[in-house]
C-alpha cells in the first residue's frame, strides 16, 4: 500500500475516534441533524471509511482541539516521508502566535501596543492571530548551504535574506503554511478562516504562507461558503473528499454532484491526500 494512503488512512480513522461520535446514537456529529441531507451524506462517507467513531459524546471544544492534531501530525509524518522533494529543518506547530515568526515579528510591538492601550485595540483590532496549524522552517546555517561548494562565505553578501541564519541575532523561523482546522462548517466559522488569512496577507513583511483550510464538513453547499472566490486562502482540503464524491454519485442529487465537480474543477477544493504535496511547492 503507497505510504500517503497508509497516512490518509490513518488520519482518517483517528479523527472518526477521537472528533466525531453519533448524535442519539444514529448520526455522525459532522452533520447538521436539521438536515436530512447533511445526514444522508455524513452517515455514508463515515460508513464508507469503514471505522468507529467514539462511543460517547464528546465537547465542540474537545473535538476541534483532537481534529486539529490529528491534521498537523498527518502533515508532519506525510511531509516527512516527502523530504527528499523539499528538504528543510520544518517545525510543525499548533496555535503559536505569527509574530514568532520572520514575516510578522514586528506584529510583536504592535501587540504590545495594543496591550497597552485600550483605545488602539479598539480602533485596530486583534493583529496578531494564531492560526490552528502552522508549519514553518528554520534558518539555514552557512555550514549548510556551503555543503558542496562555497556559495557564500562574506557577510555582507546575501546579508538580508532571512534563510541564511547568520543574518539573525536570533535565529527567527520563516512561516511556510498557516492550515485552518474546521471540523465542520457553520455560517459563522468559515468567515473567520478568511478573516485570518486577509491577516496573513495584509500583515506580512515578505513571502506569503500557503494559506489553507481543511474540513469534515459533509455539505457542499457550506464547503463552498469558504471555498468558492479566491484572494484569501489558497483551497480547501476535505478529510474524505473521494469519499464523499463517490457517496454525492450514490445519492442521484445532481445539485450536490454539480456543486462538488464545480469546486474540484475550479482549483478550490482537494483531498487531505493532495495537502502535503502542495505543501511542498
Amino acid at each position: 500500500m503507497d505510504e500517503i494512503v497508509k497516512l490518509r488512512e490513518q488520519f482518517q480513522r483517528t479523527v472518526c475516534i477521537e472528533a466525531i461520535f453519533l448524535k442519539l446514537g444514529r448520526t455522525p456529529s459532522i452533520a447538521d441533524t436539521s438536515s436530512n441531507l447533511s445526514c444522508s451524506l455524513a452517515s455514508n462517507v463515515i460508513n464508507a471509511f469503514g471505522y468507529p467513531v467514539s462511543p460517547s459524546p464528546i465537547s465542540g471544544q474537545t473535538a476541534g482541539s483532537k481534529f486539529e492534531t490529528a491534521v498537523r501530525d498527518y502533515v508532519q509524518s506525510a511531509m516527512e516521508i516527502l523530504a527528499h522533494l523539499r528538504p528543510a529543518d520544518w517545525i510543525y506547530s499548533v496555535h503559536s502566535d505569527i509574530s514568532e515568526f520572520v514575516q510578522y515579528r514586528h506584529l510583536a510591538t504592535l501587540k504590545e501596543l495594543i496591550q497597552k492601550n485600550k483605545d488602539v485595540h479598539t480602533a485596530l483590532g486583534d493583529y496578531v492571530v494564531k492560526p490552528d496549524v502552522l508549519v514553518a522552517r528554520r534558518p539555514v546555517t552557512d555550514e549548510r548551504i556551503n555543503e558542496y561548494n562555497d556559495i557564500v562565505t562574506q557577510k555582507d553578501i546575501a546579508s538580508l535574506t532571512p534563510l541564511r541564519q547568520t543574518n539573525h541575532q536570533i535565529p527567527t523561523p520563516i512561516l511556510h503554511a498557516s492550515i485552518s482546522c474546521k471540523l465542520t462548517l457553520r455560517s459563522d466559522r468559515s468567515q473567520n478562516a478568511r478573516t485570518e488569512g486577509l491577516n496573513l496577507i495584509r500583515n506580512r513583511k515578505g513571502h506569503t504562507p500557503h494559506i489553507v483550510v481543511v474540513t469534515a464538513e459533509p455539505m457542499p453547499t457550506r464547503i463552498a461558503s469558504l471555498a468558492l472566490g479566491t484572494g484569501d486562502i489558497d483551497c480547501v482540503y476535505h478529510f474524505g473528499l473521494n469519499e464523499l464524491i463517490q457517496v454525492a454519485k450514490n445519492s442521484g442529487n445532481e445539485a450536490v454532484q454539480e456543486s462538488l465537480e464545480t469546486m474540484v474543477a475550479g482549483d478550490r477544493l482537494r483531498d487531505i491526500a493532495d495537502l502535503p504535496f502542495d505543501l511542498v511547492v
